[in-house]
């Protein structure tokens, strides 16, 4: 049987969300932003009528009100994102009973089979995004495909409220032609190597000798060989942590920083996000890494072994030993991020000489108790319903 594969992806997500509550904001140009009162502030999401002017994410606020002086600007409210996210998740659950996150906006479905329920692949399209838009006020644009990777693409053809299958018989019409940072899983310094040897359509990539693109680029090119050929055997998975060994979460912070506890409670806010899906999984991590992003973009990552947890309090506290050892006072960091790797689902392997002491392994498990009690509560009302005292204090 051929393979069904829809990638659904949000529109302009955060600025959407904002709209459906405040339906004040439709049909002008509006954006989501960091402090709306500060010119270092940056656009975060902009809705359609403010990408007319040319406003894109990450544009400092004083040049998006150079192109559109009349642009409304409002903060951004995670919780709510978050909410609607679940929502959307969940009525995305209704067509298929597998369904990979893949962000906070987009998530792909296996529809092999579902004909006999909802109809051709299009016409079952058509009732996701009827569904989404009418239950939430939000708009998607869902690719079609045999494989997880022309559904992404197709999902990119046609936005806002864009249907599109790109099938393996149309990727030389529909694919090749498109240059090669379109191709996604390619970033701005895989296009300059690509292009630096001549490559510069997808269609250069799939027609290059496999083997030149493995000795220049090793295993990776031989994966954007077989992508470019529409060729991806990787499976839709309900939770694929277990196999990816690792949780992260990242985030671009509304202003450039230098204040270091304040990036320590940016910190907490991604360490509860990260130790909420481990605990989700139940996977333990033995490793954590941060990530620190300048504002001239150079990168930094820092890492230090832990005993297995899934602790937020945990893979807090090594974070913010590495972001102490790490922080420099004079460069101003625009995004962070923390991650728990060298993960296991196997139970043998969380016995180690740190919880072989009876109080220490009391203590641990009341955590863990008390921490999945957190999840359940922040799950049924809410991220914002229940809050660490650090992260009050930073918003008081």
């Amino acid at each position: 049987m051929k393979r069904v594969i829809f990638l659904v992806d949000m529109n302009a997500f955060f600025i959407s969300c904002e709209m459906a509550q405040n339906p004040e904001l439709k049909g002008k140009p509006a954006a989501v932003a960091g402090d709306p009162k500060k010119r270092t502030g940056i656009i975060l999401a902009a809705n359609y009528e403010a990408r007319r002017y040319g406003i894109k994410t990450t544009m400092l606020i004083h040049e998006a009100r150079k192109l559109c002086p009349d642009i409304i600007l409002v903060p951004p409210h995670h919780g709510l994102y978050e909410k609607n996210s679940r929502e959307v998740m969940n009525i995305l659950s209704r067509y298929s009973p597998v369904v990979q996150q893949n962000s906070i906006d987009e998530a792909w479905l296996d529809m092999t089979g579902c004909e006999a329920l909802f109809g051709k692949p299009v016409k079952s399209a058509e009732r996701i995004m009827n569904d989404i838009m009418n239950e939430l006020d939000l708009w998607c644009s869902i690719g079609i495909s045999e494989n997880k990777f022309l559904a992404k693409m197709a999902s990119e053809v046609k936005k806002p409220l864009g249907i599109t299958e790109l099938w393996k018989n149309d990727i030389r019409e529909k694919l090749w032609s498109l240059p090669v940072r379109e191709m996604y899983g390619i970033g701005k310094q895989t296009e300059k190597a690509l292009t630096g040897i001549g490559i510069y359509k997808i269609g250069d990539i799939a027609k290059s000798d496999p083997q030149f693109l493995i000795r220049k680029f090793g295993k990776y090119g031989e994966e954007i060989y077989h992508l470019a050929n529409g060729i991806d055997e990787s499976e839709v998975e309900i939770n694929p942590v277990s196999k990816s060994k690792s949780v992260s979460r990242t985030t671009t912070l509304p202003d450039n920083i230098t204040d270091l506890e304040y990036a320590k409670t940016v910190i907490l806010r991604l360490a509860e996000d990260v130790g909420a899906e481990a605990r989700k999984q139940n996977c333990k991590g033995k490793t954590v890494s941060i990530t620190i992003r300048y504002e001239d973009f150079k990168t930094i990552t820092r890492q230090k072994s832990v005993r297995p947890t899934y602790l937020t309090k945990e893979i807090f506290e090594a974070g913010t030993k590495l972001l102490e050892d790490n922080w420099d006072l004079c460069r101003p960091v625009r995004l962070l991020g923390i991650s728990l790797s060298n993960i296991s689902d196997d139970e043998s392997e969380q016995i180690s000489i740190f919880n072989m002491n009876d109080n220490i392994q009391e203590c641990t498990e009341k955590e863990e108790k008390l921490e999945k009690t957190f999840d359940k509560i922040r799950e049924k009302f809410g991220a914002d319903k229940i809050k660490r005292a650090v992260v009050l204090k930073d918003t008081l």
